[in-house]
């Protein structure tokens, strides 16, 4: 199957879809009708949703349409599978993609409310936690914007990850009840619900025909109740849908318990089933916690093929034949990963195809995204657990790993090595499932995302898998949306841009190009830096609320926001700001531009250090902001409850945007991008989409430093010895050393000297001293650059101007191309 080569461009909306005063009169309406209130005691809130439902009406008109299109064109569609969709708001969103911005601010203006306002009051949908989600929801905005047929599966959390609050320094996690108050963009679709079984036992079965046949005879079955979140294209023509699975008991209520007195046992069954969709990533430090997450796992892809299957059904029938070409799945890392023994049970057990027709058709119609290098990342199962839960799926893993084994065995005869390191099965200790082996084998097409994440998992991941399939591996390096990302977040560099290439980029982002013209403009640099001030003053003020404090809006805004782990180097930040610390204070008149790091990161609740980070870099903030010594040059701000909706704060107010991690960990990263396309200067080494971004925006335009890859690996072969740096560097080891007194935790010595351990007795795994130095030097950099204006304005003008290839419409078009083979489908008007 061919089809022609898909561009990432599409049209720029032209009028608006109803005029203000429509508009006004739909909002008012759903006032009065839907939410049974009146202008005059209507709250922000009230008019939140109002307005949600107005813009909802046209959002669901699409839906319909696009549906409709969808099935009379019986169109190829890919379904994206990712535990994490982290969406955000959605109406500022939708209404930019409807063109209904303005008008909306008009409507709402006339009304006596202000828009601004309104728009606070939207929750984030907690359905994510960082990059992995929050690429799936900017992939389903470009999918939509391209209009091509696909929808998202994922699973409706109640609470999502959680809501950070810090405490005395300390992050303390608390539920983030997203939903309490209801979500006006979600849909119930209780007529696609589906069935899904757990535990019980397998009985192998001889047919009339002499066939094995299995039977899972389940130990319980619980519900998967879909929620269907609209996904509006940029133009509002194609919408798409984001489908979340909500669990629920079979049994509902047991109501004959319940009369004899057994309030709580009555519900049991149903508490026990809602568990599985309460919260993302449950902590699996016990065994009933990994239970949850592999049970979560198969639950949505179990709901999602299930889902998948009755539509190909509705219009094909028992007719296998054509299910691969009109069904690709793409696995958004391993998480998903159990679908691919799902859907060879489903085609074996139930459709009783014979063993090669039904794996010819698994490998044929999954593709799998893998986004880490860390071993520890890709997971592993228990083989007794999968046993208990997925008797069945078990059996089936060991049969597509016998087979696989066959193979391995022809390609190297009798090399056991290879055999061990390819298996599904690993064997050195307790059995184990290996589901990016799994992955790999059970897949037609497997892609990294940057071009040096690529090259590293062919040559140091699977490097047998690529020697057996030369063909299999590829890259897609990752994008993000524009429309979010600068036109929603940034609407005063997006009006200043549009004036400049025109108000077709978003869809085109290539035009940013035009901007170079400009970039040692004086008056257009003014003009570009005066809205990078506005947003350092607006987010100045964000800052005020959450934290008290109040910040120098003339400094370096100097921004690190990401997931908080040791491998994205958090910690070498703080370092350094310790070192500036002591330089201060050991000399008054030390010479630097007033800087403020501000940070945004959650740490998983078990991940021990992480949280160790966090206390350390509030204790630190606490001590510097409130030293009258340095605090006009040095102030640190650690922002709670890192989220999207706050990201778009931080984004466009950025000056520096710290990308630093070791090089060879981070897959790609999307927050260098985002940064980068709002008119921040990147720091960073050179690893995941930094080096993209390098060759893009050119040598002059961002501050590289730090080991290489192979300088890394050279030196881990070396052996690499921490305690050589801390020795020889008098400011590293005076660092270290004060974070086990009490000059910063006072009457508590030693309370973040977990810190320094982990850098020394700990081994220093990700090279935070090797790395110091070089950091160091490329912040005394950054420093001299930005006390000129002229060069400053110019490299962030060039940073904005240069990320044309970093739109996720790019990577979207590198999916259908290279991978999914998709052609879009035109929404007849």
């Amino acid at each position: 199957m061919t089809t022609k080569k898909v561009a990432a461009k599409k049209n720029t909306p032209e009028t608006p879809q109803l005029s203000k005063s429509a508009l006004k009169n739909a909002i008012v309406k759903h006032l009065h009708s839907t939410l049974g209130t009146d202008e005059n005691k209507a709250n922000n809130h009230a008019w939140w949703k109002a307005t949600c439902a107005a813009i909802q009406e046209l959002v669901l008109e699409g839906l319909r349409k696009t549906q409709k299109s969808h099935y009379f064109n019986d169109t190829r569609a890919v379904h994206y599978l990712s535990a994490e969709f982290l969406m955000g708001r959605l109406l500022s969103n939708n209404m930019h993609n409807l063109n209904l911005f303005e008008t909306a601010d008009g409507a709402l203006n006339e009304l006596g409310v202000s828009l601004a306002d309104v728009l606070e009051e939207e929750p984030d949908m907690a359905l994510g936690n960082g990059g992995l989600g929050r690429l799936a929801a900017c992939f389903i905005d470009s999918l939509a914007t391209m209009e091509m047929p696909a929808i998202g599966y994922g699973i409706h959390y109640e609470h999502g990850l959680f809501r950070q609050e810090i405490k005395n320094g300390a992050q303390i996690e608390r539920p983030d009840s997203w939903r309490d108050y209801g979500n006006p963009w979600e849909i119930c679709r209780p007529e696609s619900t589906q069935e899904v079984s757990l535990y019980g036992y397998v009985e192998t079965k001889y047919g009339d025909n002499g066939r094995i046949q299995k039977e899972w005879h389940p130990g319980s079955i619980v519900k998967g109740v879909p929620w269907d979140i609209p996904v509006v294209g940029y133009a509002g023509k194609t919408v798409n849908v984001l489908r979340l699975w909500q669990c629920q008991s079979s049994a509902y209520f047991n109501w004959d318990v319940f009369n004899a007195g057994g309030y709580v046992d009555a519900q049991r069954e149903n508490v026990q089933a809602e568990t599985i969709s309460k919260v993302l990533y449950p902590n699996d430090e016990t065994q009933a916690g990994k239970e949850l997450r592999l049970i979560q796992q198969y639950f949505f892809c179990a709901c999602s093929l299930k889902d998948i299957i009755r539509r190909y059904k509705r219009a094909h029938g028992d007719d296998w034949s054509r299910f691969t070409d009109q069904v690709v799945i793409q696995l958004n890392d391993t998480h998903p990963a159990i679908a691919i023994p799902e859907l060879m049970r489903i085609l074996v057990d139930r459709a009783e195809l014979d063993w090669d027709k039904a794996w010819d058709i698994c490998t044929r119609t999954f593709a799998y995204t893998n986004h880490t290098l860390l071993p520890e990342a890709l997971e592993k199962w228990p083989a007794s657990m999968l046993e208990k839960i997925l008797p069945r799926h078990l059996e089936i893993i060991y049969e597509i790993n016998h087979r696989f084994m066959a193979q391995v065995e022809k390609k190297w005869p009798g090399n056991n090595v290879v055999k061990a390191k390819l298996s599904i099965i690993e064997e050195s200790g307790e059995k184990m499932v290996r589901m990016g082996n799994l992955s790999v084998i059970g897949s037609f097409r497997v892609n990294g995302v940057a071009e040096i994440h690529s090259k590293l998992v062919k040559q140091n991941l699977f490097p047998e898998f690529d020697q057996l399939w030369p063909e299999k591996l590829t890259n897609v390096t990752n994008g993000i949306t524009p429309r979010r990302w600068l036109k929603a977040c940034n609407p005063a560099l997006s009006a200043l841009v549009d004036k400049k290439v025109g108000a077709d980029w978003p869809t085109n982002l290539d035009k940013l190009s035009g901007l170079t013209a400009s970039a040692s403009n004086k008056a257009f640099q003014k003009q570009f830096m005066q809205v990078k001030r506005n947003n350092k003053i607006a987010l100045a003020k964000t800052i005020k609320e959450l934290t008290g404090i109040d910040v120098n809006v003339d400094a370096i805004f100097d921004v690190q926001i990401k997931r908080l782990h040791e491998y994205k180097r958090q910690h070498l930040n703080l370092l350094h700001i310790l070192a500036l610390y002591r330089r201060l204070l050991e000399n008054p008149n030390y010479d630097m531009h007033p800087r403020v790091f501000i940070f945004g990161a959650k740490a998983a609740p078990s991940y021990t250090l992480a949280k160790d980070i966090i206390y350390a870099i509030n204790q630190v903030a606490e001590k510097i902001n409130n030293d009258p010594r340095v605090n006009t040059k040095l102030q640190v701000v650690f922002l709670p409850n890192y989220r999207v909706s706050l990201a778009e704060k931080m984004i466009p107010a950025a000056d520096v945007s710290e990308q630093i991690s070791t090089a060879g960990k981070e897959a790609s990263g999307t927050g260098n991008m985002k940064l980068a396309l709002n008119g921040a200067v990147t720091i960073g080494t050179l690893d995941g989409a930094n080096i993209e971004i390098a060759e893009e925006v050119g040598d002059d335009n961002i501050f590289i430093f730090g080991l290489t890859v192979e300088e890394v690996e050279a030196l881990k072969a070396k052996g690499y010895n921490p305690h050589d740096y801390y020795y020889a560097n008098a400011e590293i080891k005076a660092v270290l050393d004060w974070l086990e007194t009490d000059f910063f935790t006072p009457g508590k010595p030693g309370a973040l000297a977990s810190v320094k351990h982990s850098l020394l007795s700990g081994g220093d795994p990700y090279l935070v001293l090797a790395d110091f130095e070089a950091y160091s030097e490329a912040q005394k950099a950054v420093d001299k650059a930005y006390r000129d204006p002229a060069r400053w304005a110019e490299m962030a003008i060039m940073n904005t101007a240069k990320m044309g290839k970093f739109t996720s419409d790019r990577s979207i078009a590198d999916y259908v191309n290279r991978i999914w083979n998709l052609t879009p489908c035109n929404v007849d008007d």
